[in-house]
């Protein structure tokens, strides 16, 4: 694959980093994937990274890119308007890019990165899909607290990663939530996760592997959607 490093104007004179991961050859599929950046990391973190390669090695265009407090070097997340006028950005800025040929986009993210990408999703932004990669359902021991209101406005499909050792994604909760959805749901769970998907000592497995677990059935989904 070829990574391809740029800049994505935003409003106000700023800009942020992202990288397009373009196949090799470069013969790829419609379909073309945007991933946003959990809270506590920025577009570099391992797991982001793995699954935006992993996924351009299977013939996705894939971009990650960093909100405007990480491009910064701030450690306390934007404000969501802030978030989401970021990603309207970078999807308008991948939708006009000559030198990608978008069929169908689907945008998503880690964490914080995906939820924003669900609210441009509720909010009309026309795309193809979601992908979560950990959807942050609540905060941490306040499961009353659910992040769903919006979730029942989204029409397009969803595919949902999660953890059974996510402090911030009771999955009880979280399955109850996507019976309740309009919208085509898949949930995906891997077992003894936690909110990274890191795995305890006595699980006996890898990050890497649980990491392409994650990117090969996200190819997998990814290639129902193009094929429908």
């Amino acid at each position: 694959m070829a990574l391809e490093r740029r800049q994505i104007r935003l409003g106000g004179g700023e800009s942020v980093s992202a990288v397009v991961a373009h196949p090799e050859p470069r013969v790829s599929s419609p379909t073309v994937v945007i991933l946003a950046h959990g809270a506590g990391n920025d577009m570099n973190a391992p797991f982001l990274s793995a699954v935006h390669e992993g996924l351009a090695a299977r013939g996705y265009v894939s971009v990650k890119f960093n909100f405007p407090y990480t491009e910064a070097g701030r450690r306390a997340p934007d404000r969501a308007p802030v978030l989401e006028d970021c990603y309207r950005h970078v999807v308008a800025a991948i939708r006009s890019d000559p030198g990608i040929a978008v069929g169908r986009l689907v945008i998503g993210g880690k964490s914080m990165g995906g939820r924003m990408a669900s609210h441009l999703a509720a909010q009309g932004e026309a795309v193809a899909g979601l992908l979560f990669l950990g959807y942050p359902l609540h905060p941490p021991g306040k499961e009353e607290q659910l992040r769903v209101a919006h979730l029942p406005k989204i029409s397009v499909p969803m595919l949902f990663f999660a953890g059974t050792r996510d402090p911030l994604c009771r999955l009880d909760l979280l399955q109850q939530t996507l019976k309740q959805l309009r919208a085509p749901a898949t949930l995906h769970v891997i077992d003894g996760g936690d909110h990274s998907f890191a795995m305890p000592k006595r699980m006996q497995r890898e990050a890497r592997d649980v990491w392409e677990e994650i990117v090969r059935i996200s190819a997998e989904w990814l290639a129902r959607l193009t094929a429908s």
